[in-house]
């Protein structure tokens, strides 16, 4: 089979098209013919070397696809890696059937980012009926999905965080209340003004370095940050006693790697709580482009380039 193998961590250029093997299934497990595979930061973390697992070569990334079991099923499906090949292992309570009215680019605009932000909202930050949320990269995979929810989930006041104008506006298309640039100098002072004078009951971290330190302080009294991602490096200098201060709380989350009856719960979740707003209409993933199999090397410097809005994904015809 086709497939993409890094064998040394680095850029884009290490995603190298191959032939290998086809993968053999463990015991339960099924092989599925990929029909596309999304593009995340994790795979341009492992590709590095500087995601929160340390990665073993050789290997082939790719966390989520869309593709056909034995049987003949079009279905998506959360992976342990080795999406990127036109042949993939996994595990029957990781994935689901798609409808014929959603496409391959919307399954995976889902299956893990949906997830990612289902989690945000509701088990990590567990967002409250009125309460203010800020969501940082609202114009990128999770963040486009995050803000959606928190106004299903009845969110009093959304802030959405993006770098440019365009971005701030699909944040406003897609229900921010407002907008912030995530560059702004003072940016405690914009959130705050941003939410009508007031500090903010949950902020969605999306993007770590510096701005942890600046961001902590908009936090209200009982606030709660959730860190799906930290883009900008995950050691940055901040005083600690803000959290004793505001009495607030810090939360960490990553859906890969995660013991598979633990994402099976998850992923139980995500289908009876998103998939059907999905079905509905009443939240659209919202997808940018689709780059060839051959080109993965393009996919991953666009995704680094942050000139993204939504889902990346690559399509193996």
């Amino acid at each position: 089979m086709r497939a993409i193998q890094i064998t040394e961590f680095g850029g884009p250029e290490v995603l190298v098209l191959r032939e290998l093997d086809d993968p053999e299934p463990p015991e339960g497990f099924v092989v599925l013919d990929v029909l596309a595979a999304g593009v995340n930061w994790a795979d341009t973390h492992q590709a590095e070397n500087s995601y929160l697992a340390a990665a073993e070569l050789p290997l082939v990334p790719g966390g989520e696809v869309v593709g056909t079991t034995p049987e003949g099923k079009r279905v998506v499906a959360l992976l342990n890696g080795g999406g990127y090949a036109e042949r993939a292992i996994a595990h029957p309570s990781l994935m689901w059937e798609v409808p014929n009215g959603v496409s391959d680019a919307q399954a995976l605009a889902v299956v893990l980012q949906g997830a990612s932000a289902w989690h945000l909202l509701r088990t990590s930050a567990q967002l409250r009926e009125g309460e203010s949320v800020a969501v940082f990269a609202a114009a990128g995979g999770v963040g486009t999905i995050a803000v959606q929810l928190a106004k299903r989930f009845g969110a009093g006041r959304i802030i959405g965080l993006a770098s440019s104008p365009e971005k701030r506006e699909l944040a406003t298309r897609l229900g921010a209340d407002a907008t912030v640039d995530s560059n702004a100098d003072n940016l405690k002072e914009a959130l705050i003004e941003a939410n009508e004078g007031r500090h903010l009951d949950v902020i969605l971290e999306m993007v770590g370095g510096d701005y942890l330190a600046r961001d902590m302080t908009a936090l209200a009294f009982g606030g709660r940050v959730a860190i799906i991602a930290l883009k900008q490096g995950s050691k940055p200098a901040f005083d600690f006693s803000v959290f004793q201060r505001k009495d607030a709380r810090m939360m960490g989350s990553r859906l890969r790697p995660r013991p598979i009856a633990e994402k099976a719960r998850l992923v139980a979740a995500v289908r009876k709580a998103v998939w059907p707003l999905i079905e509905d209409g009443k939240v659209k993933p919202v997808i940018d482009r689709t780059f060839a199999f051959k080109d993965v090397a393009q996919a991953h410097a666009y995704l680094e380039s942050g000139a993204h809005v939504g889902k990346v994904l690559l399509t193996m015809t």
